[in-house]
Order: C-alpha cells, then sequence, then structure tokens
C-alpha cells in the first residue's frame, strides 16, 4: 500500500515546504485541490516538484468537465516532464454545491459525464505520439502543423485516476478504462466514499473485469492520528482491496494552528497496515 498527503491549503510556497516535509518522513505522494476559482494545482505542483525528488504529485480532484482537457493535458505532460514522471492525474464529475456553479460552469449531470467522458479521450489522444484528430459531441481537435509539447515521461500516459460510483456500469466502466479508481456509493444525500465492505465487493468486481496483472490503483482516503504501530484502519482498507490512502486534514484552519496541525501529522510519517 502506499500512502499519501492531500495538502489542505492553496499556497504555492507552503505547498512546496509541505512536499518536502512529507518526501522526508516516508509519505508516496503529496496531492492538492484543483478549484474552479483559487490558486492553480499545477502552479502548487511545480514549486513541489522543485523542492523534492522522489514524491508524486497529483490533484485531487480535477473536476475535467470544468477544464479545457488540452489545458490540462499540456500542464500534466509538462509537469511530468519537469519531475522526471511524477504527476497523477486524479479527475471526477465537479460538485458544482461547492461553490463552482456560482462561476456558469456546467452542473447537469449527464452533461458533465459526458464531458468526462469525451475530456479522457482528449487527452489520452493528446499524449499520444501520433497526430491527433477528434470529432465528439463536444469536443473537436484537429491536428496542427505547430510544434506538438513533449509527451509526459509516463507511458502510455501520465497515471490517471476516475472516481467510479458504485454499482453504475457507465460510472465503473470509465473509471476501468483509466489507471486507478477513487471509490464512491451513491447514497440518499449524494456519493459518498465506499466502506470497506463495498469495497470488498467493488475490487472482486474490478478484478474479473481488467486483465489479469494489469495494474490498477484503488484511492481511499480519511483520516488516523499518526500514532506509533499498525493502523487498524488502514489495514481494514488494504484487505478489502485498496492500494492507496490518501491522508487528509479538511478541517485544519488555514492559520498558523492549522498549519502547524499538519506539519505535526507529516512529520509523524505514513500509517503503518503490517
Amino acid at each position: 500500500m502506499k500512502f499519501g498527503f492531500v495538502v489542505p491549503f492553496s499556497d504555492a510556497r507552503l505547498t512546496s515546504e509541505l512536499a518536502r516535509e512529507a518526501e522526508a518522513a516516508g509519505w508516496d505522494g503529496i496531492f492538492v485541490a484543483d478549484l474552479v476559482w483559487g490558486v492553480d494545482a499545477w502552479v502548487q505542483l511545480t514549486a513541489a516538484a522543485m523542492a523534492t525528488v522522489s514524491i508524486r504529485l497529483g490533484t485531487m480532484l480535477t473536476p475535467l468537465p470544468w477544464k479545457q482537457p488540452w489545458t490540462v493535458a499540456g500542464a500534466a505532460a509538462a509537469l511530468d516532464n519537469l519531475s522526471g514522471g511524477r504527476v497523477i492525474l486524479s479527475v471526477g464529475l465537479g460538485a458544482p454545491d461547492a461553490g463552482a456553479a456560482g462561476f456558469g460552469v456546467v452542473t447537469d449531470r449527464k452533461l458533465r459525464a459526458e464531458l468526462l467522458d469525451e475530456g479522457l479521450d482528449v487527452l489520452n489522444g493528446l499524449w499520444s505520439d501520433e497526430p491527433f484528430a477528434y470529432d465528439g459531441t463536444h469536443y473537436h481537435v484537429t491536428p496542427t502543423d505547430f510544434r506538438a509539447p513533449a509527451r509526459p515521461v509516463q507511458r502510455p500516459r501520465v497515471p490517471t485516476w476516475a472516481v467510479g460510483v458504485w454499482p453504475s456500469k457507465k460510472s465503473m466502466g470509465r473509471a476501468l478504462r483509466c489507471d486507478g479508481l477513487i471509490p464512491a456509493v451513491r447514497g440518499e444525500d449524494g456519493a459518498r466514499q465506499a466502506t470497506p465492505e463495498e469495497l470488498t465487493l467493488i475490487s472482486r468486481f474490478i478484478a474479473k473485469e481488467r486483465p489479469a496483472g494489469a495494474p490498477f490503483d484503488i484511492v481511499i482516503e480519511g483520516e488516523t492520528p499518526g500514532s506509533a504501530g499498525v493502523d487498524a484502519t488502514v489495514a481494514q482498507w488494504a484487505a478489502a482491496g485498496a492500494t492507496w490512502w490518501t491522508e487528509t486534514r479538511w478541517s485544519a484552519g488555514h492559520d498558523a494552528g492549522g498549519i502547524a496541525q499538519v506539519r505535526r501529522r507529516l512529520a509523524a510519517g505514513p500509517p503503518r497496515v503490517a
């Protein structure tokens, strides 16, 4: 199992400092939110890349229907080259109720799903080695004469994780075409993270649907105390099939006390599962 930390602050300089501290403490990845309006995620991750040498750098997560996929493709490829192949891209429909709707973005769920599917097609096409043309319902790409930017170091693409809502065949199918799953289950109040029991069922489904031996991540988030010894909660998730644990501190205040709290948790290092 690998362990990442989601930075709850939007500040490029602070993110670079926290990434360096996370790498020193043994974390495998550092992740930042990708917002409709806010400090740019790719600026933050670039700052983190310049302060580190091995830790993975990712978004958690990019609302692809609200972004130009060619812009995301270029930013992710550029950072992958800068960092020596350390980028992870997480994508989802986006959450209009988190303030994004105030900027006139698409809120219809069906339309967001269509834009997400086509956006992934465009990302994969632009990251390929061939001239790329695409004629979708929402996106149209014609090969150009200007010099294309460098492709990602990681092949065939920057590893891409997608939210998959169980047991929706379409949503799960989208995630299975990517490199990892952020598992959700639709409840009465909207989508929520799957439980360990539900993840066990999802893991069995993935094992049947994915090619044998093909690498595929299952990503869970939560909070651990950072105390010594094996963390039973994380061990439970690992037993259910999770391959990444992403530590969150969403409640941390954006002040000196909140920053100190995050730094203490980072310094304690990732949880143990065995």
